[in-house]
């Protein structure tokens, strides 16, 4: 039980949304042995952080923009500012992210929900995709 206290444990809902599969496929993984799960008392399955890592795609940190972008979702948004969180806020449904970017600071208004899905957290390396009057945030790290 130690060994629980100290590793970040995610439900399978939760973690469907951060790995953006359904539930039912989460759960043949788990059945399957493709995901590693911890039980709690109760008999649910719980996901450590680092089963989720695994299974997310990783994110070069240096080499050619085109290799970067590879990384990237595929997104019409060619306006893509790659910067560290320095900041974030969350009040209710909505959130307040800045980024730092080449010594410069932008600041978007996303909802909560998105920050926690992309487990966003102060220091991170995220990307904003810029679109006209409309400023989005893409966890990249």
């Amino acid at each position: 039980m130690r060994v629980e206290s100290q590793v970040k444990l995610y439900a399978v809902r939760h973690a469907c949304k951060v790995l953006g599969v359904s539930y039912p496929a989460l759960k043949q993984w788990i059945y399957k042995g493709k995901i590693k799960t911890v039980k709690t008392p109760g008999g649910h399955h719980r996901i450590p952080e680092s089963e989720i890592d695994r299974l997310l795609p990783a994110v070069p940190q240096r080499g050619p923009v085109q290799k970067r972008r590879e990384s990237f979702r595929t997104i019409s948004g060619r306006n893509q500012l790659v910067g560290r969180v320095v900041e974030l806020k969350i009040e209710g449904l909505m959130a307040q992210v800045t980024l730092s970017i080449a010594g410069q600071r932008l600041t978007a208004i996303i909802t909560a929900d998105a920050v926690r899905e992309m487990r966003l957290e102060k220091g991170q390396i995220a990307a904003a995709l810029v679109k006209s009057t409309d400023v989005m945030i893409m966890r990249a790290k």
